[in-house]
């Protein structure tokens, strides 16, 4: 497998983002996996993020964060350069919080948006 290593972080993962998915990797079901950040057509502002644990595959662009192994795919990174993933605890408006500066407008609910 070709392993292309991004020489900038396409996605950033702040220290809180780092350790919730470090916490999420030690459950069975993702033994082995990395983290991928991903956009899609969909949403309510046409756009919509995805993450999900993952294999490596050809061509994705590879970063790390303080151990954390982040995985995007080269039409993704068109959309997520730049973009920085904060995770927060708060019983209101908690999780993972993206904030993209290629996104001309978001959604409410910070899922989707408009390049």
């Amino acid at each position: 497998m070709s392993e292309i290593v991004a020489s900038e972080n396409v996605v950033t993962l702040t220290d809180g983002a780092a350790g919730e998915v470090k916490s999420l990797l030690k459950l069975p079901e993702n033994a082995g996996k990395h983290m991928r950040y991903y956009v899609e057509q969909g949403g309510c502002s046409g756009m919509q993020y995805g993450m999900v644990f993952d294999e490596q595959r050809d061509g994705d662009l590879i970063s790390e964060h303080d151990g954390v192994r982040v995985l995007v795919d080269p039409v993704s990174a068109d959309y997520l350069r730049g973009t920085v993933v904060d995770f927060s605890e708060d019983l209101v408006g908690g999780g993972f919080k993206i904030t993209n500066p290629n996104a001309k407008q978001s959604c409410g609910c910070g899922k989707s948006f408009e390049a």
